[in-house]
């Protein structure tokens, strides 16, 4: 189902002298510096983070303002608890095969250590620890952790799940490994992505593997996910996404080439309006995730 030629394109386009509808020299320029450090006197929502810091503090508000609805069907992520079922497809898929675990077990993650970049309110958390693995979440927003403890808790299968208010680069300070990192729709709210992939790539552990998904800088992308989802669907908050924040499937492995992580597969998430529901496809022109290999 997953074209390897999508991903074949991808990795050619990311060479330099390939050819790209991007300019290479725009993944230095679009919004690569460090978010500014927030002074000691000013409230924040988020975690207390190193100097040097890939958080957006806008992006923060935004979520920390809608916090308290991750849980509710008809709230403002019900695009995510939609686009849920798709995502953890294609992850049991690629990491039963990364790690040699049988997928058609009912826990094949058991033993292995999961971390969960921007996990909110714990919506993929929670699957990842049904399935057996030691999961860690982490937010840099404090509301986004209370309410995934508290929805944690309600079940024992779940209740094991180690919820930090923290950021990826404090964890790499803290000399944390693990086997997957996972970052799904985050990167995009990001303010420096290159410094942030090189977080997820020294949270994992060497070949080790790490999963990102996000939205392409496509016309279409700006059409379906802000345009036509956010102003005349209201499927989510207006102002949610940034389409110049957006990055290309070619810059994104590129990105990860030079932090060390060899992109293996990639997949696009496609939605039915007539049925409501998302499936994997070879169109990464709008959703798109990728699964790489940490280098040795």
């Amino acid at each position: 189902m997953i074209s390897k030629h999508i991903l074949a394109r991808a990795r050619l386009l990311a060479r330099p002298g390939g050819r790209s509808s991007q300019p290479l020299n725009k993944l230095q320029s679009r919004r690569y510096s460090a978010a500014p450090a927030v002074p000691a006197s000013t409230p924040s929502t988020a975690a207390n983070v190193p100097s040097k810091s890939s958080l957006n503090e806008d992006e923060l508000k935004k979520f920390a303002a809608i916090a308290e609805t991750w849980w509710e069907a008809e709230g403002p992520f019900k695009p995510l608890h939609a686009m849920n079922p798709t995502r953890l497809a294609f992850i049991r898929s690629t990491l039963c095969r990364h790690f040699g675990k049988d997928p058609c077990c009912s826990r094949p993650f058991e033993g292995l250590k999961f971390v969960d970049i921007g996990c909110g309110g714990g919506i993929l958390s929670e699957p990842l620890a049904r399935m057996g693995a030691s999961v860690t979440g982490v937010d840099a927003v404090e509301k986004n952790i209370k309410i995934a403890r508290l929805h944690a808790d309600l079940d024992p299968t779940t209740s094991s799940i180690d919820y930090l208010c923290t950021t990826a680069e404090k964890l790499v300070e803290d000399h944390r490994k693990f086997d997957a990192v996972l970052a799904l729709e985050v990167i995009e709210h990001v303010a420096d992505p290159a410094d942030f992939c090189k977080s997820l790539s020294a949270l994992t552990e060497n070949g080790g593997a790490t999963l990102i998904s996000t939205i392409n800088r496509s016309m279409r992308a700006y059409a379906t996910t802000i345009v036509v989802a956010e102003y005349l669907l209201h499927l989510l908050p207006a102002g949610t996404h940034d389409w110049s924040s957006f990055l290309t499937p070619e810059e994104l492995v590129l990105i990860l080439q030079r932090a060390s992580v060899s992109v293996q597969e990639m997949a696009g998430f496609v939605y039915n309006p007539l049925t409501g529901r998302w499936s994997l496809s070879d169109d990464i022109v709008v959703n798109f995730i990728a699964y790489g290999l940490k280098e040795l």
